[in-house]
């Protein structure tokens, strides 16, 4: 195996383990739990997995390969809610995850995005190796905050792929 495969197979082994942690801190919480703020910020857990999902949509369709089919609904970014249910949530996840999973096998690391980002970050990233290091960045960071609300809810702690 050459040297873009072994990197890409590892970086991709990062990315999937940082998506596995999040489904993991919010499993087994029911539907409140889910939609439920735990901070003053108002976010929900729920609306956290569904922002992953539009983190996994617009940088690797939009910015990595240029194109992206249309949302099934708006993506408004704040206040990280959302009013969908938890089962049409994680299967928007998971559909976006798979997708950024195909546009990783097909590109190479190298490659230049075909789409743009605005600033902040728009011009630093510039090809898919910087992306993906990015999305590791952006998930874990937000399985961080999960894992301190799961804590809140209902004390469980140290909760992540088993």
């Amino acid at each position: 195996m050459d040297t873009e495969s072994n990197e890409k197979r590892t970086l991709s082994a990062f990315l999937a383990a940082q998506r596995a942690s999040v489904l993991a801190i919010v499993d087994g919480l029911d539907g409140r739990a889910l939609t439920t703020p735990a901070v003053p910020s108002g976010w929900t857990p729920l609306g956290l997995v569904e922002h992953l999902g539009h983190a996994e949509r617009h940088w690797f369709q939009e910015v990595v390969a240029g194109e992206a089919e249309p949302l099934p609904w708006p993506d408004d970014h704040a206040p990280l809610t959302t009013p969908r249910e938890p089962e049409v949530v994680f299967a928007f996840y998971h559909d976006q995850c798979r997708r950024s999973d195909a546009v990783i096998d097909r590109t190479p690391l190298s490659a230049s995005p075909r789409g743009h980002h605005g600033e902040p970050m728009g011009d630093e990233i510039a090809d898919l190796r910087g992306i993906i290091v990015h999305v590791i960045e952006e998930t874990a960071r937000h399985a961080g905050h999960l894992d301190i609300v799961r804590e809140l809810i209902d004390g469980r702690t140290g909760l992540g792929p088993r």
